[in-house]
């Protein structure tokens, strides 16, 4: 087997490892790169091989930095099956059209402002692009094995991280490959435990918290004082949010808040997110993958007010406080979140809340960073509103609780590689599993190519 890096070395997104088997040439992760500029154009650059070369794509999660450049490339040639999970495939029949439309409604609006050096300015693909891309998912079970060929074997093993979220495992008859995809915590509200894997020969596993653990307080009482500082100064409290995942938890978290009187039951509460709403009612068909009933699946429905058209969004940005706001992206790298910020950021009685890791060179990272102004569709909007992170409200496992799931294999990896993390977290990473359970570990170089025996 070869395996060749293709994205999430040095960076959280733009997932993509091209594993090559004999003639076989599988892709594992399709994913599209956010944040710094020099990533993004990533996206624009010609992949290292031929799209209509590879076999078979197989998606780990639904989420874009490991989905999103698939419909390019089907527009690129590539016909094969995408084998994943249900729930991916559900999800992903949101994700990736909305994706194609951020980016045919971005062009169209830099055209119309006329702010892009480009003329015109285009998508990176179309929905048209994304519907042709969706013909090709092929779910499958999990813990069902897939014949890819030339003894490749495929398996999905659930990892808590989203709906549908998997560890892969591909094996032949003398090596074995996991790939761990993003993996869930322990003790989420959502989502069950990551299942425990025993062996693999070689490892990738994700290092986005490898220098960092999460806070043990409880992230309610955070929440909680977070809006009510808020409500007294009748402020907005803006949360940007990934569709998936993280607009389901602070849901269910608001829910629990209201219920238990921590915060006033008659906040006016708005899920500006479309995309949003439709994972929500996901969760209610995938009762058992998560740790919600139908009932609590059917309160966080309840929560919010779901706000579906453009002229209801706008309305919001007239709509004095107090009142909270869940809109994507949860990096406030676009969507409908950018126009809330752009009316909500500059007034000093609201607050901006950030409740997942944001990547270098994103809106959201700026803002954390202290940054006074943001740039959005070709100007800077002033940043006066207070900025606020709940990070123990993450998705992603921390390095301590990777440390405890990767302690339990029966036997160490004749190799591990680290990927899917900034420089300073992904050496960490390989730090602590060398100096604690005394691994071979590897941090792998953009598109750099390894043999694996």
């Amino acid at each position: 087997m070869q395996l060749t890096f293709l994205g999430a070395t040095g960076t959280v997104t733009g997932s993509k490892y091209l594993l090559k088997s004999g003639a076989k040439r599988i892709l594992i992760d399709c994913g599209l790169f956010q944040g710094l500029k020099q990533l993004r154009l990533r996206n624009w650059a010609k992949l290292p091989i031929n799209p209509k070369d590879i076999d078979a794509v197989v998606l780990t999660h639904a989420h874009i930095d490991h989905s999103g450049y698939l419909p390019l490339l089907v527009k690129q040639g590539f016909s094969g099956n995408v084998y994943c999970s249900e729930g991916t495939r559900d999800l992903c029949k949101i994700l990736l059209p909305d994706s194609a439309h951020l980016q045919e409604e971005e062009a169209e609006y830099a055209n119309r402002r006329g702010f892009s050096k480009h003329h015109p300015a285009l998508p990176l693909y179309t929905q048209e692009d994304a519907f042709k891309a969706l013909e090709l998912l092929t779910p499958v079970d999990f813990e069902q094995d897939v014949d890819l060929g030339d003894d490749l074997t495929l398996r999905f093993y659930p990892n808590g991280h989203i709906l549908g979220s998997a560890f892969v495992r591909i094996h032949n008859k003398k090596t074995s490959v996991l790939f761990s995809g993003d993996i869930g915590r322990p003790n989420d509200i959502l989502m069950k435990a990551p299942v425990q894997i025993k062996q693999a020969d070689y490892l990738l596993i994700e290092s986005t918290y490898g220098n960092r653990r999460h806070e043990l307080d409880d992230p309610k009482v955070k929440l909680a004082a977070i809006i009510n500082k808020t409500v007294k100064r009748k402020g907005v409290v803006l949360i940007p949010v990934f569709a998936v995942g993280r607009a389901q938890e602070l849901l269910y978290y608001i829910h629990l808040l209201k219920s238990s009187g921590a915060i006033a039951q008659d906040i006016p509460v708005y899920l500006n997110s479309p995309m949003a709403a439709d994972a929500t009612e996901i969760f209610t068909n995938h009762c058992g993958e998560h740790r919600l009933t139908p009932g609590q699946c059917s309160a966080l429905n309840r929560t919010a007010h779901m706000v579906n058209s453009v002229e209801q969004s706008k309305q919001l940005n007239e709509t004095k406080g107090p009142m909270i706001i869940l809109s994507a992206s949860g990096m406030a790298s676009g969507g409908r979140v950018v126009h809330h910020l752009k009316a909500f950021a500059p007034k000093p009685n609201n607050t901006i809340l950030f409740v997942g890791f944001q990547a270098a060179g994103t809106r959201g990272a700026a803002m954390l960073d202290g940054a006074e102004s943001i740039k959005i569709h070709g100007e800077y909007v002033p940043v006066r509103a207070d900025v606020e992170l709940i990070s123990n409200l993450s998705a992603h496992a921390d390095y301590s609780e990777i440390l405890d799931w990767l302690s339990r294999f029966s036997v160490p990896p004749k190799k591990t590689f680290i990927v899917h993390g900034e420089p300073v977290a992904a050496d960490a990473m390989r730090h602590h599993i060398e100096e604690q359970l005394k691994w071979q570990v590897v941090v792998p170089e953009y598109l750099e190519t390894v043999t694996l025996d």
